[in-house]
């Protein structure tokens, strides 16, 4: 997951409070960084994607592929 591709899943998830969630959450899985700290220590984003779901409760099932742009058509 690239840095893009988390902020894109952190609005579609989370809408406007995506931000606040990213600057202000602390997340045990990130040794209880923020996202952003963690993104800044350079933690994976795929990392902190999944202990900023754990933590928000996001349902598995909402967690994978979030984010990526639809394919390209030719």
């Amino acid at each position: 997951m690239r840095r893009s591709e988390f902020d894109r899943a952190v609005v579609d998830e989370f809408g406007s409070r995506g931000a606040s969630l990213v600057a202000d959450l602390a997340l045990s899985g990130a040794g209880g960084l923020t996202a952003r700290e963690a993104l800044d220590a350079g933690v994976a984003a795929r990392e902190v994607w999944a202990a900023l779901c754990e933590e928000a409760d996001v349902p598995v099932a909402r967690r994978y592929g979030v984010g990526r742009m639809d394919p390209r058509r030719r």
